[in-house]
């Protein structure tokens, strides 16, 4: 809401803040020995809108994110220089706000044009991908890829978008009785079986920790005319294993090629939540007009994924008192608990973020950018919490545990199935997911009209009057035809090969 009591283009966002943020910059007269001058307080940043005494809370989306560490006088700039962090209580409230969802009949449900797989799911791409178990095999099955390239052997498969190597810098030093395993188990299994992959060729070295047949083992997989697996080892060098590697995907490619495009409804997508570079305006415009396009995608049986832990961090009571149940809510504020120990062990903060982009577009803490990245996931029902990279199989709004960095987070989205992903980012984003067609929301209009070639959309205009709701609208819709085959920015780039990054989350030996 617009608060006339302060200065123009300067937004108040609840009746409890003490703060307002700066749509455009604003000049403020500060006194110093008797001497006024004008500071200007940059767009984006905050100033306060009344005095606020040594130690007292700042407020901002009605929410604390922050507290004083000198007196700041009305007027002031409020940044880093006089802004503190450091924990306190919430009442996490649990299951306070759920509410039993409504999910629109089929037959009014919106659709898309996807790729319908024999398990039932729905992809929105049809890709054949080469996965690695080791950094070992990384050059070989990119080799694959260029060969296959280069060849212009996709020239006679139309139906296919491309043979992608997804290749990793982890598989081995690692204990492989231990989490590493099992995450990077889960990561390379959920990618082979997410429904934007037609077919799938495992290339490993033969000696590493991370064993192809123990994965194969563990989720009982035979292989078959579209999941096929070697190494370079058993095959006799790389050579050898390149030109087997290209004789698998000759078999695979007629066969993807078979998969056409049908109606689906829009309860088959599972949409991917990220930002990025995120500003003082991301939760303001952007992320907000996310989470309305994820309610309506609630409401039309989808699914959508919010992650991110250290930056939901400070903001995860919001989501508790949303937990469909008490088990829910406990599983998130346990995974909170987990972090907080991690980075301990690790000797590090869990301010260690807003990053120097983010402070530079006016977020101070954590906790301020932290409020901001919970509106990516809207008002409904939290019907599940899930562990990096696990399978995603409940519908609605649930939440992933991942960490922060955008990469890694969004392989493990991927990795539990998701087949869109949308990403906020104030500060401008450069990031692809294949085999997820990544769309890209700006927070405000300038960067949007400065990085035009890499963002989809302009969220800034909410600023100038266009509704949450019309904006959340006009996401959703963009989002079915990006789901339908429309490329989105990052896919006309060429974004995605490189940006598949497992989460390595204990010591490499």
């Amino acid at each position: 809401m617009l608060d006339k009591a302060i200065p123009p283009r300067t937004l108040k966002l609840n009746v409890a803040d003490n703060v307002a943020v700066a749509v455009d910059p604003v000049d403020v007269g500060v006194t110093a020995a008797g001497v006024t001058a004008l500071k200007r307080i940059p767009r984006g940043h905050k100033l306060a809108l009344a005095a606020i005494a040594t130690g007292e809370p700042i407020r901002k989306f009605g929410q604390i994110i922050g507290f004083a560490t000198v007196d700041i006088p009305p007027g002031e700039w409020v940044h880093e220089h006089n802004t503190g962090f450091h924990a306190f209580e919430r009442d996490y409230a649990f299951c306070a706000e759920a509410k039993p969802e409504f999910v629109l009949p089929v037959e009014q449900q919106a659709t898309f044009e996807g790729f319908r797989r024999a398990n039932g799911k729905a992809g929105t791409r049809n890709y054949v991908g080469i996965l690695t178990s080791v950094n070992c095999s990384a050059s070989a099955a990119r080799f694959m890829a260029e060969e296959v390239k280069r060849s212009g052997l996709l020239a006679d498969y139309p139906n296919v978008d491309g043979v992608i190597a997804l290749t990793h810098g982890t598989g081995c030093g690692i204990d492989y009785n231990g989490e590493s395993f099992e995450v990077l188990k889960r990561t390379t299994w959920g990618y082979a079986c997410n429904p934007n992959m037609a077919a799938v060729l495992v290339v490993g070295l033969g000696c590493e920790g991370f064993q192809i047949k123990r994965m194969k083992d563990a989720y009982g997989v035979e292989e078959s005319d579209v999941f096929r697996t070697l190494t370079i080892q058993e095959t006799g060098g790389t050579r050898k294993a390149v030109a087997a590697g290209i004789d698998a995907l000759k078999v695979m490619l007629p066969i993807a090629n078979r998969a056409v495009r049908e109606t689906v409804p829009a309860s088959e997508l599972m949409l991917a939540l990220q930002c990025g570079g995120s500003d003082g305006y991301s939760g303001i415009t952007a992320n907000p007009a996310l989470g309305k396009a994820v309610d309506l995608l609630v409401e039309h049986g989808g699914t959508a994924i919010l992650s991110e832990t250290p930056e939901i961090y400070g903001a995860e009571h919001l989501l508790t008192r949303r937990a469909a149940t008490r088990e829910v809510g406990e599983k998130l504020v346990g995974i909170i608990k987990w972090w907080e120990d991690y980075t301990a062990r690790a000797r590090m903060d869990m301010n260690n973020n807003p990053s120097p982009g983010n402070k530079a577009g006016g977020l101070t803490t954590i906790l301020e950018k932290s409020l901001g990245a919970a509106a990516k996931g809207g008002t409904k029902t939290l019907a599940a919490v899930y562990h990096y990279a696990e399978p995603v199989t409940s519908k609605g709004f649930v939440y992933m545990d991942t960490p922060g960095y955008d990469p890694v987070s969004a392989t493990g989205q991927v990795a539990g199935g998701a087949n869109i992903l949308a990403f906020t980012t104030g500060r401008g984003s450069a990031y692809g997911c294949k085999p997820t067609p990544s769309v890209k929301l700006a927070t405000n209009t300038p960067m949007y009209l400065k990085q035009t070639d890499d963002m989809d959309l302009n969220c800034g205009d909410v600023l100038d009057g266009v509704t949450l709701e019309e904006k959340g609208q006009e996401i959703f819709d963009y989002l079915l035809r990006i789901a339908s085959g429309e490329h989105s920015k990052s896919e006309e780039m060429g974004y995605g090969d490189a940006e598949f990054v497992p989460w390595q989350i204990g010591a490499t030996m």
